[in-house]
């Protein structure tokens, strides 16, 4: 149940990060079209654009980090014996999970002193920017303990495009 809740919330992610590109290739384009045919360049759209490749980075990492896509360093891993090649599984997904909760603990931190200040071109708090670190740290340490239930388990994670 609590694998395909991840694999659920992972669908969703790619799903937003998708449309988030649309959205970014939209913004761009409309700021093309203000500065090139109407002389008025719009100056939100890059401001925009900007913001939504943070949330569609967010996303896409914390797929990746679920479906195995990050940097692993699995070619020395396979040398150990059997018994020490799980537990260091188990102790990466350890180690991204901290690194996710610290992502987390971090964002949440920046967030919360920025919010007061707008940013400039968009009617927004500048703390926004610190939102999708916050996302993305909450999503890493959900789909690392999925990954480590799984080795306890002896089962394996597979990716949301299978």
């Amino acid at each position: 149940m609590f694998t395909k809740f991840c694999a659920t919330v992972s669908k969703i992610c790619l799903v937003l990060a998708v449309f988030g590109l649309i959205a970014v290739i939209l913004c761009v384009q409309w700021q093309v079209i203000g500065r090139y045919v109407l002389n008025d360049t719009p100056t939100w759209a890059e401001a925009l654009a900007m913001l939504i490749v943070l949330f569609v980075t967010a996303f896409g990492l914390a797929v990746g980090v679920r479906d195995a896509g990050h940097i692993g360093l699995e070619s020395l891993v396979i040398l150990l014996p059997k018994k020490w090649q799980h537990r260091i599984e188990i102790l990466i997904h350890v180690l991204v999970a901290v690194f996710g909760y610290l992502m987390v603990k971090g964002g949440w931190l920046w967030a919360s002193a920025k919010w007061a200040e707008k940013k400039p071109m968009l009617p927004v708090p500048d703390g926004i920017d610190y939102v999708p670190v916050i996302i993305a740290g909450a999503l890493i340490l959900l789909f690392s303990i999925e990954h480590i239930v799984a080795l306890v388990q002896g089962k394996v994670v597979e990716p949301v495009w299978n």
